[in-house]
C-alpha cells in the first residue's frame, strides 16, 4: 500500500509540476490576447474535455487504466511544446485540445485504479487519506512550479519555461507505467481497441449505464451531483488566479510567488483528508460556507494580504472535493468504477464551462476581484442544499414511521 500511495503521489507531483502553471495566462495576456479570447481557450479545454471523459472512462474500464494514465501526459506535453514554439491564438487553443484530451485521459481512470488496487489490499477504508495525499501532491508540486517560475523564466525565457514543463509531463508518464494494475474480471475483448462505430456506441451506451445506475440509487445520483458541485467553480478560478494576483498592483515577475499562497492553500486541504474524512453532511456544508466566505472577503480586498484567504477558501474547496470523490466512490459498483466516475466529471466540465462563460462577463464588466466574489454563491447555495433536504426528510421519516405505529 505505502508503494502505491508513493507512485500515485509521485505521478500527481510530476502531473502538476509544469513552470508554465504560474504564467501561461499572463503569456497569453502579453501575446494580445483578450479576456474573452483567453476565457475561450479555457472553454475550448472543458469542451474538449467534456467530449472525451465518458468515453475515456468507458475505455478505462474495458482496457487498461494504467495505460490511459500513460497516455495522458504525453498529450499535454506535446500542447506545451506548442505553446512555446508557435506562440499564437491557433497553437494556444490546439494546445489546450491536447491537453484537455491528456486529462480526459487520466479522469476517472486514475480514482478507479487506486480505489481497486486498495481494495484488494484490504484498505478501501483508507481511500479518502491516500487520496488526500494524492491531491495534495499536486498542489505541493505548482508551488514548487511557482517557486521555480521566476527565475527561469528571468533567465531562459517562455522556451525554457516550456522545456521543463514538457520534461515534467514526460517523467509523469514515465511513473505512470510503474502503477500496479490488477483485472482479473477484464471482459475478454478487453485488448482490442474499439472502432469510431464502437466507441461512439459505447459512450451513448456507457452514458445511459450511468445515469440510470443513479437513478435507480439515490444515494449514487447524490454523490454524482456534489461532485461536480464542490469541484467545477474552484477548478476554474484556479486558471483566472494569476489575474486576479496581478490586479493587486504587484509586478508581473511576483505573480508566481504570491500565487504560492494560494496553492500552499490547497495542498493543506488535500492533507487534511484523513482527518476530516469522517466529516457528515452538515460538517460538509459547514466547511463549504466558510470557504465561500473566505473566498468572497479576500477577493474583495483587493490587496496581496487578501490572498491568504482566498489560499483559505482553496484549501476548503480541495478537502470538500476529496471528501466528495470518497462518498462517490463508497457507492458505486468496482466493474464500472471508472466510467461513473467519469460521469460525475463530465458533470465537472459541464459546469467549469459554465464558470468560464459567466467569468469574462463579470470580470470585464467588474474586474476579477468581484468575480472571484461571485463565485462563492453557487458554494453557498451549495452548503445550503446539503444542509436543508436532510431534515426534511428526517421528518418525513419520522412522519412515516409514526403513522405506523398509529
Amino acid at each position: 500500500m505505502r508503494r502505491l500511495s508513493a507512485t500515485l503521489c509521485a505521478r500527481a507531483f510530476l502531473d502538476d509540476f509544469v513552470l508554465l502553471y504560474p504564467v501561461y495566462a499572463l503569456l497569453f495576456s502579453d501575446a494580445g490576447l483578450t479576456l474573452w479570447q483567453i476565457s475561450s481557450l479555457f472553454a475550448l479545454w472543458a469542451v474538449t474535455g467534456l467530449l472525451l471523459e465518458v468515453p475515456s472512462g468507458a475505455w478505462a474500464d474495458a482496457v487498461s487504466r494504467r495505460l490511459l494514465l500513460r497516455l495522458g501526459p504525453l498529450l499535454t506535453a506535446a500542447g506545451f511544446a506548442l505553446w512555446v514554439l508557435v506562440p499564437s491564438y491557433p497553437a494556444f487553443a490546439l494546445g489546450f485540445v491536447l491537453w484537455g484530451a491528456g486529462g480526459a485521459l487520466g479522469s476517472g481512470a486514475l480514482e478507479a485504479l487506486a480505489h481497486d488496487e486498495l481494495e484488494r489490499l484490504g484498505a478501501a477504508d483508507r481511500y479518502a487519506r491516500v487520496m488526500g495525499r494524492v491531491r495534495a501532491a499536486g498542489p505541493v508540486a505548482t508551488v514548487a512550479a511557482m517557486a521555480l517560475a521566476s527565475p527561469v523564466l528571468a533567465r531562459g525565457g517562455p522556451l525554457a519555461v516550456g522545456a521543463a514543463s514538457v520534461l515534467a509531463c514526460l517523467l509523469s508518464a514515465a511513473t505512470a507505467a510503474r502503477l500496479p494494475e490488477h483485472r482479473p474480471h477484464r471482459a475478454p475483448r478487453a485488448h482490442r481497441v474499439p472502432s469510431a462505430r464502437g466507441a461512439c456506441s459505447g459512450w451513448t451506451t456507457t452514458l445511459r449505464a450511468g445515469l440510470a445506475e443513479a437513478r435507480a440509487d439515490r444515494s449514487v445520483r447524490g454523490a454524482l451531483l456534489l461532485v461536480p458541485a464542490v469541484s467545477a467553480v474552484w477548478g476554474a478560478l484556479d486558471e483566472y488566479a494569476p489575474l486576479l494576483v496581478r490586479e493587486t498592483g504587484v509586478a508581473a515577475t511576483d505573480v508566481p510567488w504570491l500565487l504560492l499562497v494560494l496553492w500552499a492553500g490547497a495542498a493543506a486541504g488535500g492533507l487534511l483528508a484523513g482527518v476530516a474524512e469522517r466529516l457528515g453532511t452538515a460538517g460538509l456544508a459547514l466547511l463549504l460556507t466558510g470557504a465561500a466566505g473566505a473566498l468572497a472577503a479576500g477577493a474583495l480586498t483587493g490587496t496581496p494580504a487578501g490572498l491568504v484567504l482566498v489560499g483559505v477558501a482553496f484549501g476548503g474547496f480541495q478537502l470538500a472535493g476529496v471528501l466528495a470523490d470518497a462518498r462517490l466512490q463508497r457507492r458505486i459498483d468496482a466493474t464500472g468504477r471508472a466510467t461513473l466516475t467519469s460521469v460525475a466529471g463530465l458533470g465537472t466540465d459541464l459546469g467549469t464551462l459554465a464558470v468560464y462563460g459567466t467569468y469574462a462577463t463579470l470580470g470585464t464588466a467588474a474586474g476579477h476581484g468581484a468575480a472571484f466574489a461571485w463565485a462563492a454563491v453557487p458554494y453557498l447555495v451549495t452548503a445550503a442544499l446539503l444542509a436543508a433536504p436532510r431534515g426534511r426528510r428526517t421528518r418525513r421519516r419520522t412522519g412515516r414511521r409514526a403513522g405506523r405505529r398509529a
